[in-house]
């Protein structure tokens, strides 16, 4: 018989910045003079008295299986704290959904960041909507008087295999130097490509950009994994960029330029007989030619319009009235 499988060792920090537990690293940029605020469950601000610096906003977590990017932020965070006077910007470090990670799930009730928007529908009552408001609460107090410098990393995996293990969506409504700013560090970060996204869709990246004139940007990071077991070699240059940011020092240059998407269409999901002309499993980044069916949805039929488009985030799974998929085109 063999022994049961041992549950993953999980360092400090990690389980830490997982439970939101920020007293630790609190207390020590605390004592290094900073003004620390915790603001709300599972949010850390950390600002300096005098000049203006640049605002960053990290946030983990927000789906509660999407393990790595907290992994990440833990360590980065970790070593910066313990030289705290390095730190060369206003942070404000948030953990989304709390109690999805607790109990290793995507969410309690409803997608969270589908909440970053005044109309939630039948969605209101759930703990993801009062979650939500507690975060654009302190959002809205973090970004209040900051200087122009604004960032906002939102930081996910996911769900699917991608032709793109890393890519980012950026939203189009960014000041030009701001995106070309942003751009630059997910070159660094070695972020494959970029999908310029015209429309919210109501994700928290996109709230800090329209509200506060943030550079954000929902940064896919690999695929779920389980806390402890990620394979942290693969976040190296996004860890690199990251702390590069934070200690407001050069970062490596990018190995690569990302490719750059536009959206071509956004596939809503209106009833419950909606399906998608392809499996679930299909990978994000998949080609599909002129012609070609992507859904069905009762009388309506998604098809594809350019020579080529490819499909990215499908899911048939969602409620109804969200969207199901984003088909885009490259650019650059």
């Amino acid at each position: 018989m063999s022994a049961p499988a041992q549950p993953p060792v999980v360092p400090e920090a990690v389980r830490a910045l997982a439970e939101a537990d920020f007293g630790l690293v609190a207390q020590r940029f605390s004592e290094a003079g900073f003004t620390v605020m915790l603001p709300a469950r599972g949010v850390m601000t950390v600002k300096a008295a005098g000049a203006s610096r640049p605002a960053v906003l990290l946030s983990v977590g927000v789906h509660g299986d999407e393990t790595g990017p907290i992994e990440m932020v833990a360590h980065v965070i970790e070593a910066l704290s313990r030289q705290p006077a390095a730190l060369a910007v206003d942070l404000m470090l948030c953990v989304g959904n709390i109690d999805a990670i607790a109990a290793g799930k995507r969410f309690i009730d409803a997608d969270l960041n589908r909440m970053f928007k005044a109309d939630r529908g039948a969605l209101a009552g759930t703990a993801e909507s009062a979650r939500a408001d507690e975060i654009i609460a302190a959002t809205d107090a973090f970004f209040e008087g900051a200087g122009p410098l604004r960032w906002h990393l939102d930081l996910h995996t996911a769900i699917r295999a991608s032709h793109y293990p890393m890519f980012a969506i950026v939203p189009e409504l960014i000041a030009q130097e701001r995106k070309s700013a942003l751009i630059g560090w997910l070159g660094q970060a070695a972020i494959g490509a970029i999908i310029m996204n015209p429309k919210s869709a109501g994700t928290y990246s996109y709230y800090s950009s329209e509200h506060h004139g943030a550079a954000g940007s929902t940064v896919e990071l690999g695929r779920v994994g389980t806390l402890g077991k990620n394979n942290l070699a693969q976040f190296a240059d996004a860890a690199q960029a990251l702390d590069a940011l934070l200690r407001g020092a050069e970062a490596p240059p990018a190995k690569a330029a990302p490719h750059v998407f536009k959206v071509a269409q956004e596939v809503v999901k209106l009833s419950d007989a909606f399906t998608m002309g392809f499996s679930k499993e299909t990978p994000n980044f998949a080609s599909l030619k002129r012609g070609e069916v992507i859904a069905t949805d009762g009388e309506t039929v998604y098809t594809v319009f350019h020579d080529e488009e490819m499909v990215v985030f499908p899911n048939p799974d969602v409620r109804v009235g969200l969207r199901a998929g984003l088909m885009v085109v490259r650019v650059s």
